[in-house]
């Protein structure tokens, strides 16, 4: 899982409403203030990051839910 790089991206470009440290991998995102817009954000560092793109269908909730559920969308991207 990339669920340490994620929290450190989720940090810098989320602007949740929770510390990133508190949250578990199955904490929703959402609910601790991940907004459409901050959504868009936190997508664009994730593909810089990890040099990927985000398929249409990836683009929702259910993705970007939880930080288990973004590793999870990462792995199938990078082919792991």
């Amino acid at each position: 899982m990339h669920s340490e790089q994620i929290r450190a991206i989720l940090a810098q470009h989320a602007r949740l409403s929770v510390n990133v440290d508190g949250l578990t991998v199955d904490s929703d995102l959402y609910n601790a203030g991940l907004t459409s817009l901050t959504t868009v954000n936190l997508m664009l560092a994730l593909e810089d990051h990890f040099n990927v793109e985000f398929t249409d269908q990836m683009l929702g909730r259910k993705t970007f839910g939880t930080i288990r559920s973004l590793s999870e969308a990462i792995e199938d991207l990078l082919g792991v």
